[in-house]
């Protein structure tokens, strides 16, 4: 068996998926035309030019660029279920997605055509390919806390039920530090949302000590600047901290200037609970199994390695205990089976 099905024969979750980053450009393309919007593009190629960042700016300002072509519930319906189609083909069983309502909202996009689609693709998506998931809401750290208690209050209905299960930090890191938003996490956390934040990508170790000191955190999204602090990684190697690892968005970004030199093996051994994730898909060169196979050949990664990614996957997820276990013991069998 060669590597790539090796890889996709190991049951995982991916934790860390901006839905918006996973319009293709062929999708974009085709939505633009069929709700007529002006993009700055006149091929999917051109788009494919464009996916040449040097910074997390440069990558931000298209990506809000292609989000502008979702406008009507079928669009967010028909992306999110390209992704499933194309997540389950990895071998992913789980999956924790986020969205941006502020990027929609702010175009006069209700929240609830975003939030109705996307989460009628994700029932449509555990009935046709077996894969369970759950939907989390991100604010820009770009904009005020005001502007992401007004996010939330828009969000209430899908809080209360539990349609929308926790809430994130993303965009523009510098000059934002996770404590910016203590008070809007804070009423999350009394809402019962499970919490997340962007820490420690292009921002320093003290934003990943923030984020779980401040903000209460249950996962880092990145977390790579954390090695830059022992007592940090000890910290968080102690707590169980599960780090939701983008190695293709990492380099793409410039986070790291090659795969050779991407810090996932010292996260594996300093006792860090690290996973492999997409980030946004489209823009940056790979999807899940894309990224599993170029740091397991970058970093020369074993056999173990692959199964412990996968197994911090699920136990990092926020699945219930039974589901959890069972999608472990599924690991377990290939694992056996393997030999």
């Amino acid at each position: 068996m060669d590597l790539r099905s090796h890889i996709r024969a190991l049951p995982k979750a991916e934790l860390h998926l901006h839905l918006e980053g996973a319009i293709d450009p062929e999708l974009m393309m085709r939505l633009a035309v069929r709700n007529n919007v002006d993009i700055p593009f006149r091929s999917a190629d051109e788009i494919r030019a464009a996916c040449r960042f040097t910074r997390l700016q440069d990558f931000l300002d298209l990506y809000h660029q292609g989000m502008t072509v979702l406008r009507a519930e079928e669009d967010y319906f028909e992306l999110t279920a390209a992704y499933l189609e194309r997540v389950a083909a990895d071998g992913a069983v789980h999956v924790e997605v986020f969205f941006d309502p502020q990027g929609h909202t702010a175009r006069g996009i209700p929240f609830a055509t975003a939030a109705d689609g996307i989460l009628a693709a994700l029932a449509d998506g555990r009935e046709r390919l077996g894969i369970t998931s759950l939907l989390i809401m991100n604010v820009w750290r770009d904009l005020s806390e005001d502007d992401g208690f007004a996010a939330f209050r828009h969000a209430e209905p899908y809080v209360a039920d539990r349609r929308i299960a926790g809430l994130g930090l993303d965009s523009t890191e510098i000059d934002h530090p996770p404590a910016k938003f203590e008070r809007l996490y804070a009423a999350a956390r009394e809402a019962g949302l499970r919490l997340v934040a962007h820490a420690g990508e292009e921002g320093p170790a003290s934003y990943v000590a923030e984020a779980v000191d401040r903000l209460a955190v249950d996962r880092i999204d990145h977390g790579n600047r954390a090695l830059d602090d022992p007592a940090l990684v000890r910290r968080l190697a102690e707590r169980g901290m599960t780090l939701t690892v983008c190695p293709l968005s990492n380099l793409r970004l410039g986070v790291v200037p090659d795969l050779q030199r991407h810090p996932l093996k010292r996260m594996l051994d300093a006792g860090l609970k690290a996973t492999v994730n997409s980030d946004d898909p489209a823009y940056f060169g790979g999807y899940l199994l894309d990224n599993f196979v170029a740091v397991t050949e970058a970093l020369e990664l074993e056999w173990a390695d692959l199964v412990t990614l996968a197994r911090n996957s699920i136990e990092g997820s926020f699945l219930d205990d039974s589901a959890r276990t069972a999608h472990l013991e599924r690991i377990d069998r290939v694992v056996a089976a393997d030999g």
